[in-house]
């Protein structure tokens, strides 16, 4: 893929308060739809990013553990909220507050993913972005074939150190 050597930079678009991010995948995570506020936060045209797979956004802070269970939860049939770090095509980022819902056709197959993503609460960023920090680190020294595995593990004692879920502990940092 053309995309996949931009370079992040520290620059960040911050998210305004009505802005809703919206787009939908096919079950293969590819990209279906993007509304124009999604053109405008991640600097793609619609030509640049229909059929092309949704990690076109995925900036290098995101742990891989994070979208693992993003993927469980949806193809589960589950909708999943999270505190998303996205790569814009010139190289900056925006945060994002995520929620995504499995489409079902009308025999309740899933048939793709709808996804809408609205500003996160910016005081919830700084213990996010620490803990998605550890993860990564973990991923960095366990190695590629048991990066996921390091990366929840600290995820999962993140959590019980909280006495929480993933979903309440996300919407309870957002402040839903």
């Amino acid at each position: 893929m053309k995309y996949k050597n931009i370079v992040p930079s520290q620059n960040e678009k911050v998210m305004t308060d009505d802005a809703l991010i919206i787009s939908k995948t096919d079950i293969k995570g590819k990209i279906t739809y993007g509304n124009r506020t999604f053109n405008d936060y991640s600097g793609f045209s619609e030509n640049e990013y229909l059929g092309i797979q949704h990690n076109i956004v995925r900036h290098p802070d995101m742990p891989r553990a994070v979208f693992k269970l993003f993927w469980d939860e949806v193809q589960a049939g589950r909708e999943v909220f999270a505190f998303v770090k996205n790569l814009c095509k010139d190289g900056s980022f925006y945060w994002v507050f995520a929620n995504v819902t499995p489409s079902h056709d009308t025999n309740g197959n899933v048939i793709g993913y709808f996804s809408v993503r609205r500003k996160p609460n910016r005081q919830a960023l700084p213990q996010v972005s620490q803990l998605y920090q550890q993860m990564l680190n973990a991923e960095r020294q366990a190695g590629t074939r048991d990066a996921i595995e390091a990366s929840t593990a600290i995820l999962r004692a993140a959590l019980a150190s909280a006495n929480s879920s993933y979903e309440n502990w996300v919407l309870k940092l957002q402040g839903a």
